[in-house]
């Protein structure tokens, strides 16, 4: 794998480290609902699923 494709994958866990703080996770905890999940759920699940695939399409694309 080249360097650059390195430094997106680094910039990807920069990227979730901030998502997944606590001060932005703390924006979306309210008692509200959305299809009877809470939306605190539905952010980490979402930005997780996110990640994953974003991972995959860099690893898959550029792995030599």
């Amino acid at each position: 794998m080249k360097k650059r494709h390195e430094q997106k994958l680094i910039i990807l866990s920069i990227l979730m480290l901030l998502v997944l703080n606590i001060p932005l996770l703390l924006l979306f905890d309210s008692a509200s609902a959305i299809g009877g999940f809470p939306i605190i759920y539905l952010h980490i699940f979402s930005a997780w699923l996110f990640s994953v695939g974003i991972s995959y399409l860099i690893i898959k694309r550029y792995y030599e």
